[in-house]
């Protein structure tokens, strides 16, 4: 099934874009849709974390992606 991945700060910098189409299988969680990201972008392996958002709203790893569900990587952000 399709999904749309938007990507922000250094997310977006390592893939070179601000958005990707995404095949993920029927029933994929978003900890699924991280191992698969990490596979197909292994310059993902450089963030040591980021949140994940479904349709505008904060995800666990335990949520089941629907089809043309919305997510959004958010990597860390510093500043003062």
């Amino acid at each position: 099934m399709k999904i749309k991945i938007l990507l922000f700060g250094i997310t977006s910098d390592l893939l070179e874009t601000s958005s990707l189409d995404f095949e993920v299988a029927t029933n994929s969680s978003v900890e699924n849709l991280k191992r698969e990201l990490l596979i197909k972008y292994p310059q993902l392996k450089n963030i040591e974390s980021y949140a994940i958002a479904v349709n505008e709203s904060y995800a666990d790893n335990t949520l089941t992606l629907q089809e043309n569900d919305v997510v959004a990587i958010i990597p860390p952000v510093s500043g003062g």
